[in-house]
């Protein structure tokens, strides 16, 4: 697989401050959405009994630890230098997405414990799955100009988050409408067993000679400056 590093880009630092700052603001914006869906579903899903909104809410949780760590970052004069260290922070976060999702839907399975009907939960499902998506769209494109690989990774754990909007939503609307309450923890395992690869990605990765293709789906990205090896300039793995 071909790679590009990921670190300083040949920007002009007039350039470089704007995608700095339009990540600042696309975490902020992470962060606080997500601390009120967090609180709305946790309380719909104890108001219901739904296993299911309770473990969205807590992947909300997890999300905000997430942007944090890319917050974090950028908070410093030199965002490449903590690169590494908020790689594994978001790394970790994944690992905690995908044990919440997998407990969740294992309890919800064991226990056959059928939630009630939530129009919270289904209204909230679908705001997330219109607004999760914009944000890890324009989070993962400045972070691919910028060459960030901790604002590419958390702008997955961002479309992540997506998934799972789908997955309540589906799940919560098959409860309601044809009583399928085994839905939800069924796609919930699937999406937990993708964090968790993400996850592994997002620990290997390093400020410098991580596979940008592998991050952004790109093929065409390239190694140009150096930095890698001479297995990654051959498309191998590191």
């Amino acid at each position: 697989m071909s790679t590009l590093s990921i670190g300083p880009r040949p920007l002009d630092a007039a350039r470089r401050a704007v995608l700095q700052q339009r990540i600042r603001w696309v975490v902020a914006a992470t962060i606080s959405y997500n601390v009120v869906e967090a609180v709305i579903a946790i309380a719909a899903g104890r108001a219901a009994s739904s296993a299911a909104l309770i473990g969205f809410g807590l992947d909300s949780v997890v999300e905000v630890l997430s942007a944090a760590a890319v917050a974090w970052q950028f908070a410093a004069p030199n965002p490449e230098s903590r690169e590494k260290v908020a790689m594994r922070a978001i790394a970790l976060s994944f690992f905690g997405l995908a044990l919440f999702v997998t407990v969740d839907a294992v309890r919800t399975v064991l226990g056959g414990a059928e939630p009630d009907h939530s129009t919270v939960g289904i209204v909230l499902a679908a705001v997330s799955l219109a607004v999760m998506p914009a944000l890890s769209f324009f989070e993962r494109r400045t972070g691919r100009e910028l060459g960030s690989a901790s604002a590419i990774a958390d702008s997955k754990q961002t479309l992540i988050c997506s998934y799972l909007s789908a997955v309540l939503l589906i799940g919560l609307v098959l409860n309601s409408t044809l009583g399928w309450w085994w839905a939800d923890p069924l796609a919930a395992v699937v999406i937990a067993g993708f964090a968790v690869r993400e996850g592994l990605e997002a620990w290997k990765g390093e400020a410098c000679c991580t596979p940008l293709a592998q991050l952004t789906g790109d093929q065409d990205a390239h190694c140009d400056d150096g930095c890698c090896g001479p297995d990654d300039k051959d498309g191998g793995s590191r």
